[in-house]
């Protein structure tokens, strides 16, 4: 590195900390089969379904709806399966 690259870098300018914390502790989202105690999804609950995706028909993924990993893989299936079954639309405008 150069020399007056370098004491530009290492000078007083620097960048704003992106890791700041957070202003109050964020909870952690439980999971909503696991709390249901539900072991397998059913393809054929569409209103269940329909919860975890977006208006445009995108999945939400896990962090966002809280899901498990597990109960996350079992629910793409499932989302997948309906819409292959034309259960659920691919893409809603």
């Amino acid at each position: 590195m150069p020399a007056a690259a370098h004491a530009a870098a290492s000078s007083g300018a620097r960048r704003p900390d992106s890791r700041r914390r957070a202003p109050y502790p964020v909870r952690r989202k439980v999971c909503r089969f696991c709390a249901e105690k539900v072991r397998d999804i059913d393809f054929k609950q569409i209103q269940v379904l329909r919860t975890f995706t977006t208006d445009t028909g995108k999945i939400l993924s896990a962090r966002i709806t809280g899901n498990c990993a597990s109960h996350q893989r079992q629910l793409t299936r499932c989302i997948k399966r309906a819409r292959n079954l034309a259960l659920l639309p691919y893409v809603t405008r």
